[in-house]
């Protein structure tokens, strides 16, 4: 049993995801670089470090590497106004809390971003702690986001929530459950096959199941 529920931010809670995938893209033809849209959007989930070298190519990054992540940031400030929550998400966030979990808010977005989506879904107030590409050296799929989380709120076991297979990926290395939810655009086959151990459709789902689920109750 698990004392800390460890939530992944961007696509998970808010759904951010083709916003970021349209940043990237306008990020990239800044530079003469054109990429496939879907492409792009499978990328999405991983940080910053690892999106440009896995997706533009390790001769853009070399080049690039830098601008392209200050590009994208600019790119992504003009779309975030259209970032909306995902349906429920505070009540899940809630109701999780209330079973006696730690709740820890793992992003490994720029602290500016962050801020502006945990107050979206009105999370600091039931938040233990949050993270940003601030606390770590390496963002997803390394685990540095997710151990990061847990040290935060010391906590002893946690479970992780994402949407995407480099959630799954990262909790892995450290040997922490991962359920997973559809958000992302990830296929259930998909988050299974990444070690996902539950995949709902959507936070209401999630929570209506929770009793089913490891966050049913906390370890004391």
């Amino acid at each position: 049993m698990a004392d800390t529920a460890i939530f992944d931010v961007d696509g998970t809670l808010v759904d951010t995801n083709y916003q970021h995938a349209l940043a990237w893209s306008r990020a990239f033809r800044r530079y003469g670089i054109t990429r496939p849209m879907w492409r792009i959007h499978r990328g999405i989930g991983m940080g910053g470090d690892t999106f440009v070298p896995e997706i533009g190519g390790h001769d853009v990054e070399q080049a690039y590497g830098e601008d392209l992540r200050q590009a994208w940031v600019q790119e992504f400030d003009q779309l975030i106004g259209e970032v909306q929550p995902f349906e429920g998400a505070h009540e899940l966030l809630a109701e999780v809390k209330e079973r006696g979990f730690r709740l820890v808010l793992a992003s490994s977005g720029k602290t500016q971003h962050v801020e502006t989506f945990l107050d979206l879904i009105n999370a600091k107030s039931l938040a233990d702690a949050w993270t940003t590409s601030d606390d770590v050296a390496k963002s997803k799929p390394e685990p540095d986001i997710v151990a990061t989380a847990l040290a935060k709120v010391h906590g002893a076991s946690g479970i992780m929530v994402g949407d995407s297979i480099y959630d799954a990926q990262a909790a892995a290395k450290l040997k922490i459950p991962v359920i997973g939810v559809r958000t992302g655009g990830f296929s259930v086959g998909e988050l299974q096959e990444a070690g996902v151990l539950q995949v709902f459709d959507s936070l209401i789902a999630f929570r209506h199941a929770l009793d089913g689920t490891p966050l049913a109750r906390a370890r004391h």
